[in-house]
């Protein structure tokens, strides 16, 4: 379906965290995109337009996005190389070390932003973790630094004990599961929200009755529809697509404006179920 504008690209709104840094309101994520193809795929997400990649070191294809990115031709100050630590690598000696390796695979001397992928709170570790990335990024080698699907307490408890407070927390949010009161936790401490699977991963939300009349009203997809959703809640959405058809419609979404009442109802579509799989950052440990 045709978008009834035009330059959705210069129209994306950026979002801004507390110290300054800034990102585009819809990136590329990169889960599942391997090998040659994989490279291919980021490559044509970055002449597409797409200024933000979302990679980890679990996925195993940071060196695809770096060949990508480099393919791409793009002057390498215009893109933000996002990466992740694993849980298995949260004490210090290893945190080192993999932040090291993933900046080796993606062949860059600097990750623009690197995340904890995940607490692991009973491993209790990720204190340890973060503080590896605070000293990264005071050696230079880690320009922005945060985490992802960190609760509260979590967020709290590293700010409290480095004096350090990310700016960035990457979780899971879409209209299933929109996390409303973790949104506001971070926007109260100017922490900005990324999504991850912000399309939900489900044909079922794509067909709900509320998202296919807002596709009608603005002459949009579904898929557009809950991407803009993203934007109006000022959620960095991350959603994967391989192909350029795809991205591009992904892009476009950016500059589509829902009004108030479209948001909420929308939202109202939350699940106390919503989560995707069982990852309650309360107790989920990432190898």
């Amino acid at each position: 379906m045709a978008p009834a504008y035009a330059d959705a690209m210069t129209a994306l709104p950026h979002f801004t965290a507390h110290n300054g840094f800034t990102l585009p309101a819809l990136g590329l994520g990169t889960y599942a995109l391997n090998g040659d193809t994989g490279a291919e795929s980021v490559a044509t997400a970055i002449d597409a337009g797409y200024r933000l990649l979302d990679t980890a070191f679990n996925y195993e294809n940071e060196g695809s996005v770096g060949r990508g990115l480099r393919a791409a031709g793009v002057d390498r100050s215009e893109i933000i190389v996002t990466t992740k630590l694993p849980g298995r690598h949260h004490p210090s000696a290893k945190a080192w070390t993999s932040i090291e390796e993933s900046r080796s695979r993606l062949g860059l001397d600097v990750t623009d932003l690197h995340l904890i992928h995940w607490p692991n709170p009973h491993q209790d570790e990720y204190v340890q973790a973060w503080q590896a990335l605070v000293d990264a990024q005071q050696r230079g080698v880690v320009r922005q630094i945060g985490v992802s699907n960190f609760l509260p307490e979590h967020l709290e408890r590293i700010e409290r004990e480095t004096g350090v407070r990310p700016v960035v927390n990457q979780i899971e949010v879409h209209p299933y599961f929109p996390q409303s009161e973790q949104l506001a936790f971070h926007r109260e401490h100017g922490i900005l929200t990324e999504a991850w699977s912000p399309l939900g991963r489900a044909q079922e939300l794509l067909d709900e009755p509320v998202i296919r009349e807002v596709a009608a009203a603005h002459d949009i997809s579904p898929a557009q529809v809950v991407l803009a959703w993203h934007v109006a809640r000022e959620t960095v959405a991350i959603p994967k697509a391989s192909s350029r058809e795809h991205q591009v419609s992904n892009l476009a979404a950016g500059a589509v404006v829902l009004d108030q009442a479209e948001v909420e109802s929308i939202t109202a579509l939350g699940r106390p179920d919503g989560r995707l799989f069982d990852a309650d950052p309360a107790s989920h440990e990432e190898s």
